[in-house]
């Protein structure tokens, strides 16, 4: 007894419906993005440990591409794709032959994120949750637009995708759609500021910076209302998005607060307390750079380079082209980088931060009071009241 095929709406609204799915997920993922570099206290559901963290992810440079988040890229294709499966919903010749079109847009998504799952797993380290649905999205499309061209189309691969395109250039809405999709994507990535790239404000002669007594160097208000100790990690994303949004407000009431420094590497060779294993390694080293480019009187100058430069994730460090850049002296700078004094001096600021029970970074001590893992909300009102 021949088996019966199912009606062809079975086979075709699921398909509908993961597509609506993967414009969810990715426009999540886009929100998540831009999140995770203007909102200092922000947090995605799926930051859960080291190794499942959406945010590692969206932190990571190769969340961009060719200009734009990768998750905007997902929501034009999910979106072009349920656009070209609307059509196809209904059963005739000419329009089943989009479901050849549209396996082939499936099978580049899957290769796409066989090409970003290597990427996670093998160069970030990290996996995020809902970039894993949309892979999931992905090959099920491709598994049941396969499904549909067996069952309802008996022609080649070729011919099927010739047919297609045949029926979409004679479709005047459904091309006006795309059009309109791509243009508004085109001028969306001319558009769209980098949100994702920190700019520092230019340090001026309208900003004060100096050197404590203990020997912290100190950006901000000569006579503070407020004072801000800062323990940061040069490799920790999270201490530069804190840093940046300091460095703004610095900017933004240099009569009020004073910004001090204190070096915190979550590098095994150097917090030997709190880190036992291989984590933010070389981290101690750039702490020992800035120190050693504070004798010159270019530490701001450094502690902000140095941010953009591990935010791109620049993994390979040349100190001659960094010195050369913010105009020091080289041998000098590498001099005073492997002193015995500048290594006392990160050994004297983890010691310190010991002692105030911070386990992490970034931190921050607020009138007394430690606040680990989040800038303090709560930092504008004070400025106020002062």
């Amino acid at each position: 007894m021949k088996q019966k095929t199912l009606p062809y709406r079975v086979y075709t609204v699921p398909i509908l419906i993961l597509a609506a799915i993967g414009i969810a997920a990715s426009a999540y993922l886009a929100l998540s993005h831009y999140r995770n570099y203007t909102d200092i206290g922000y947090s995605s559901f799926c930051a859960i440990s080291k190794s499942i963290n959406c945010d590692t992810v969206s932190q990571s440079p190769w969340s961009i591409l060719l200009g734009l988040p990768v998750a905007l890229w997902g929501v034009l294709g999910y979106t072009i794709f349920f656009l070209l499966a609307l059509p196809a919903q209904v059963n005739t010749q000419e329009r089943r032959n989009l479901w050849d079109l549209l396996f082939l847009i499936a099978l580049l998504f899957s290769l796409i994120d066989l090409f970003f799952g290597y990427i996670t797993a093998v160069k970030i380290e990290s996996y995020c949750i809902v970039c894993f649905l949309t892979y999931v999205v992905s090959f099920a499309l491709l598994f049941l637009t396969w499904i549909v061209r067996r069952r309802f189309n008996s022609h080649s691969l070729l011919t099927g995708v010739q047919k297609g395109l045949g029926f979409l250039l004679h479709q005047k809405s459904i091309l006006g759609l795309l059009v309109l999709l791509v243009l508004a994507f085109g001028t969306l990535r001319i558009f769209i500021p980098t949100y994702w790239n920190y700019h520092y404000p230019q340090l001026s002669g309208n900003i004060t910076t100096g050197i404590t007594e203990e020997g912290h160097p100190w950006i901000g208000a000569e006579d503070p209302k407020l004072v801000i100790k800062e323990f940061t990690d040069y490799q920790c994303f999270q201490c530069s998005k804190a840093h940046f949004f300091l460095r703004l407000l610095v900017d933004k009431y240099p009569d009020k607060i004073r910004l001090v420094h204190y070096h915190y590497p979550m590098d095994e060779k150097f917090n030997t307390v709190l880190v036992k294993e291989p984590f933010h390694t070389g981290s101690g080293m750039l702490a020992l750079l800035t120190i050693a480019a504070a004798r010159q009187d270019k530490f701001w100058e450094a502690n902000d380079a140095l941010y953009g430069v591990i935010q791109h994730g620049i993994t390979a460090f040349n100190i001659q082209e960094f010195a050369e850049k913010l105009h020091l002296d080289t041998e000098q700078l590498k001099k005073d980088m492997y002193s015995e004094s500048a290594l006392k001096q990160v050994e004297s600021d983890i010691r310190t931060g010991l002692k105030n029970n911070i386990l992490g970074t970034p931190s921050f001590i607020v009138n007394g009071k430690v606040y680990t893992g989040r800038f303090p909300n709560e930092i504008i009102e004070i400025i106020n009241e002062e």
